[in-house]
């Protein structure tokens, strides 16, 4: 799917570069998160950890996006070590909008799926009790992931419940064979 470089040059990091400047010279991966509150947003940020390796190998950029200030945002990837990172703070969720995610239903965001995996990522992989706070971002929206390359998505995951968990390690090798 191609994106409108007008749009992309646009919208701009906390770093000062926008982002057709960096999909045209990088390959991106684009997370959008939920809020900074939910377990599944700080389950994706621990996930993000550990593929930041494979990440830098590969030469894939890690933009993250969130609805949250930028100071509140950076204690959050701090904790998770994910310093040094782009992002892109969206509290009006234009680029969630853009990018096709939306808020989510009853059972997307509450359903028995969410609970069980939400129990499990509290009690097991020790992600924390979720906190509901407005400065956080909006608890209803949906998140997804998108690998950008020259103004186009040659990969996506978009969420069909809050609690699902993409492989990011698969997302990279698919991006990678369909730009050869």
């Amino acid at each position: 799917m191609n994106l409108d470089p007008e749009i992309l040059e646009a919208i701009y990091t906390n770093r000062n570069q926008n982002l057709r400047t960096l999909c045209d010279s990088n390959t991106v991966m684009l997370v959008f998160l939920r809020h900074f509150g939910c377990v599944f947003c700080r389950e994706t940020m621990s996930d993000l950890t550990q593929v930041q390796q494979q990440l830098k190998r590969e030469d894939i950029k890690l933009v993250i996006v969130h609805m949250a200030t930028e100071d509140i945002a950076e204690v959050y990837f701090k904790q998770h070590q994910l310093t040094n990172i782009s992002h892109i703070s969206d509290p009006d969720l234009s680029l969630y909008e853009y990018f096709g995610l939306f808020k989510g239903s009853f059972f997307q965001l509450y359903g028995l799926k969410v609970w069980l995996r939400g129990l499990k990522a509290i009690l097991t992989d020790g992600h924390g009790l979720p906190r509901i706070k407005s400065i956080l971002g909006n608890y209803t929206q949906m998140p997804g992931i998108f690998i950008l390359k020259d103004c186009q998505i040659i990969e996506k995951f978009i969420h069909k419940s809050a609690a699902d968990r993409p492989n990011y390690k698969e997302m990279v090798d698919k991006s990678k064979v369909v730009s050869l």
